[in-house]
């Protein structure tokens, strides 16, 4: 499956996207260093964890994505791997929870990718997939990421002191949270009308917004089990 937003994709992550990825975060590597999660040191007796190998990423997202746990994607901006977004730890129950988490090449930043990604991977799990809540976490000092999910209108619901490994050291994190109640037009379309607001008082129609394909989702190979 695919979800298409004029010249932005999400599909599912595939082994043939090595090269693609690797060219990108080789580009990007100080662009994302400081936001980018690492393995902590080993304490005295836990075991020595290694960051994954690509294929090793690949083949645990996909794993996790058939257990119904994950929602992996790469994103795709005009025909290229422009980054990645990952629907992670989705519970079920009386929760029917996700949380968000997302990296975009540096060369398309501004471009309003990040935000349509983020707002299609929403309706998608909101209207399709069935989840009820997701949550985004951010360092604070994260500026772009912070614009992405204020522009798309996530609240703000506090402060996770030392809530992740990042860039060496355990982060503070605020976390931003949405759910399905609050967007019942779906976040793409209230993304679009707040995009088309910014962009009216300089004389500016909203580009390729005005002719967007409306999130439509195209078959392929499935990433994820029903519910």
């Amino acid at each position: 499956m695919e979800l298409v937003d004029g010249d932005i994709v999400l599909r599912p992550i595939k082994l043939r996207d090595q090269r693609a990825w690797r060219e990108v975060n080789r580009r990007n590597r100080d662009w994302l260093r400081p936001w980018e999660a690492t393995i902590p040191p080993p304490t005295p007796s836990g075991p020595v964890v290694h960051r994954p190998t690509y294929r090793q990423m690949v083949r645990h997202l996909r794993t996790e994505a058939n257990a119904g746990r994950m929602l992996p994607f790469v994103i795709e901006y005009q025909g290229r791997l422009a980054g990645q977004l990952t629907v992670a730890g989705i519970t079920w129950g009386s929760m029917c929870s996700g949380h968000v988490g997302y990296w975009v090449d540096e060369a398309v930043a501004g471009r309003g990718v990040m935000p349509t990604a983020v707002a299609m991977a929403a309706d998608h799990c909101f209207r399709t997939v069935g989840l009820h809540r997701l949550e985004i976490c951010i360092r604070p000092e994260n500026g772009p990421s912070r614009r992405v999910v204020e522009k798309l209108g996530f609240r703000e619901e506090g402060l996770r002191p030392r809530y992740l490994h990042i860039d060496g050291a355990w982060r503070d994190h605020l976390v931003f949270a949405l759910t399905a109640e609050e967007v019942p037009e779906g976040l793409l379309a209230r993304w679009r009308r707040s995009r088309g607001r910014q962009e009216r008082p300089e004389g500016r129609s909203g580009g390729s917004e005005a002719g967007a394909e409306n999130g439509r989702r195209r078959p392929g190979i499935p990433y994820h089990r029903g519910n």
